[in-house]
């Protein structure tokens, strides 16, 4: 599936749902499950890989397991790549495609920081002039996980919006400023689901068109895993 099919997968009327995987053998599961596309986690990807999230992963690392999950499945895939670890837009463009994914995910905060909107939309801008329409773009807007306002975020989403982002995902927004960003903003919008909470159903009631489990799906298995481990002794 092109880049174009992918996209047009998030005006379908109703929500995509898509989980993210960590590896080529979650990424099959989820496209066996019938999910008509794979997230990666970058989370869950650096844990796999013996590294924290945030930017810890060396790019190199992290481009080589997207490519490792894009040839595993017969669906598209879009990648969550931080924030793009530093790297110059047409490089940063240049190495996503040649993992042969469709889409990628910018986050906008780092260490814990949220970068400057003009900084970051600029960043954005020039991301998709070199990608031209090869790639999806979603733009993470992290202003709820730094003590921001719905405010804050629709100021966010509107820029990154201008930039060419194709969705905007407010992530952990509380239903309600979810809502109120959904509809100031407009266009795709992302929301975080979990298998404890928010569901899909509840997320898509308050406004989201895309949802995705970021590393919530590695977490829960693990979480699994420590349960069960004791019985086996």
């Amino acid at each position: 599936m092109t880049a174009e099919l992918f996209r047009a997968l998030h005006h379908g009327g109703t929500p995509l749902i898509l989980a993210n995987a960590w590896d080529p053998v979650s990424a099959r599961i989820i496209a066996e499950a019938g999910f008509p596309a794979v997230a990666t986690s970058s989370g869950a990807v650096a844990r796999v890989l013996g590294y924290d999230d945030g930017q810890q992963t060396p790019a190199a690392m992290m481009f080589a397991a997207v490519a490792r999950i894009v040839r595993a499945v017969d669906v598209p895939v879009t990648a969550d790549l931080e924030a793009g670890y530093h790297l110059p837009p047409k490089e940063f463009v240049d190495r996503a495609l040649e993992t042969g994914a469709v889409g990628c995910s910018l986050e906008d905060s780092v260490n814990g920081r949220l970068v400057d909107v003009a900084e970051q939309a600029d960043y954005l801008a020039e991301v998709r002039a070199a990608a031209g329409a090869d790639l999806v773009i979603n733009a993470r807007v992290d202003v709820f996980l730094c003590g921001g306002t719905a405010e804050d975020a629709i100021a966010r989403g509107r820029a990154y919006r201008r930039a060419g982002a194709d969705c905007v995902y407010p992530i952990l927004a509380p239903a309600p400023e979810l809502t109120e960003v959904a509809h100031a903003v407009g266009g795709p919008i992302n929301a975080h689901a979990s298998p404890d909470g928010p569901s899909a159903a509840d997320l898509a009631m308050a406004g989201a068109t895309r949802i995705t489990y970021g590393t919530s799906l590695h977490t829960y298995l693990n979480d699994r895993l420590r349960e069960l481990l004791p019985t086996l002794g």
